[in-house]
């Protein structure tokens, strides 16, 4: 390879001749210096070329408008000197490139708002949750601005708020310390109690799952929701006591019995006398319901599922439903004045016991308003539908059930260790008590509990 002495004048003559691919300029004052120009464009750059390991090696340096000839030349005696070493410069220059990028990933995720990793999070944690603590994750993030579609519009412009945890997520993890936290909960607290504490008790989770993970466990604060400070404005948690008392029983029963929805009034009367959550009746399947056995298997938020005795009573409302539920429609009905053919070719009959035409889900979402309505018909006080699992568990100590028996209908863990380890207890020695529990209720209530031969006609085969 012909050399010469670069020089600022040789540099910006250099041209390629149009019928090469490429031409070479080399340097004799730098090893592996040489000036690269390609035909038709006036863009040149200095490269460096030389051998390692007997290959050839060859790395471009720059761009002659951004690199002078002196740098260019230093560059060249380094590139050397590391082949000299046995280094590969262009393996050096991916390492020096890849930590670069690591060094911005880091800073971009260090300024990223918090809403990255709590996205990472709810994916991560989703299948250890039940689906109402999923959706309260969702809910007390959520960006809000979504139009009220549903009940009374109770914002000025008649959108939705953002959700309690929005104002913190939207900072980055590393500014989300005790102080901001202190500030944040003393202002929630004031407006909504029970929200604020709900929201504190996720934002702990999340960031002690931070706390966990090497990407994160360098931004957060670990202090964040444990200083004294933040403690201090935490909302006391009060237990609730509403439940039905014993004399509420007759008013109550005949104001539900009275509710217009059939799926409704069953809904309410099963969650009292099954003790079971909120969720759990209304998620019951009839794949879940045993009519011959007189069991039902309900999804458990703590073990899965229990199996639970179906109480005659109970066992009356749940054949009511099932012959409405598995009841075709009318050829006809009647819309707008003009009568319309149903179409009884696409009808099935619905999984859900407690179905609703009207939910996305396919069942019961909202009995608190029918509910409600009866309570205040009846006038009794505000009780809620978990205020109906608390009344069970109440109202069976008037029969000196075991507690153990009370407990296990409705799903709580053990408390001791007997409990856990001692007592296996078949269903029929839960129906012994549970249907005496419901008994007491109905006798209070001026209802008379359905004997099994009452209830047999019904279980009958449809052909």
């Amino acid at each position: 390879m012909a050399r010469t002495k670069l020089t600022a004048g040789r540099i910006r003559e250099f041209t390629c001749p149009t019928d090469k691919a490429q031409a070479f300029l080399w340097d004799t004052e730098a090893p592996g210096l040489a000036l690269r120009a390609t035909p038709g464009s006036e863009a040149r750059a200095f490269i460096f070329q030389s051998k390692l390991n007997g290959k050839a090696l060859r790395a471009t340096i720059g761009d002659v408008r951004t690199w002078n000839l002196d740098d260019a030349r230093a560059e060249a005696r380094r590139l050397q000197t590391l082949i000299d070493q046995g280094t590969d410069p262009r393996e050096q220059k991916r390492e020096r490139l890849a930590a670069a990028e690591a060094k911005r990933e880091e800073a971009r995720r260090i300024e990223a708002p918090a809403l990255e990793a709590w996205a990472t999070y709810l994916e991560a944690r989703r299948p250890k949750w039940g689906e109402t603590s999923y959706r309260n994750h969702v809910t007390l993030s959520k960006e809000g601005g979504e139009t009220i579609t549903r009940g009374r519009k109770t914002t000025e412009d008649g959108k939705t708020q953002p959700g309690l945890l929005r104002p913190l997520l939207v900072l980055p993890l590393a500014k989300i310390d005790a102080a901001r936290v202190q500030s944040w909960l003393k202002e929630e607290a004031a407006k909504r109690p029970t929200q604020a504490a709900l929201a504190f008790r996720l934002l702990r989770g999340f960031l002690n799952w931070c706390a966990d993970r090497p990407e994160y466990q360098k931004q957060i604060h670990a202090d964040a929701c444990a200083s004294k400070a933040v403690r201090e404005e935490l909302p006391k948690r009060q237990a609730k006591r509403d439940a039905l008392e014993r004399e509420m029983l007759r008013p109550w029963f005949e104001q539900v019995r009275a509710i217009a929805n059939p799926v409704q009034a069953a809904y309410l009367q099963v969650a009292l006398l099954t003790g079971a959550r909120r969720e759990e009746v209304a998620e019951m399947r009839w794949d879940d319901v045993d009519f011959r056995w007189r069991k039902i298997i309900i999804k458990d938020k703590v073990s899965s599922e229990r199996t639970i005795p179906m109480t005659p009573y109970v066992h009356q409302l749940l054949l009511d439903l099932k012959r409405r539920n598995d009841t075709p429609p009318p050829e006809f009905r009647i819309l707008h004045g003009k009568r319309i053919r149903n179409d009884l070719d696409a009808w099935e009959p619905s999984p859900w016991v407690f179905a609703s035409k009207t939910a996305a889900s396919g069942y019961l979402q909202e009995p608190r308003i029918a509910h409600n309505r009866a309570l205040r018909d009846a006038g009794l006080p505000s009780i809620t539908i978990h205020g109906l699992r608390r009344s069970f568990g109440s109202l069976s100590e008037w029969c000196e059930v075991p507690a153990g028996i009370v407990a296990q209908i409705q799903g709580h863990k053990p408390s001791a260790t007997a409990e856990k380890h001692y007592r296996v207890r078949p269903i029929d020695l839960l129906r012994q008590w549970h249907e005496r529990i419901e008994a007491w209720i109905l006798e209070q209530a001026g209802i008379e509990q359905p004997t099994e031969q009452e209830a047999a006609p019904a279980l009958r085969v449809v052909a």
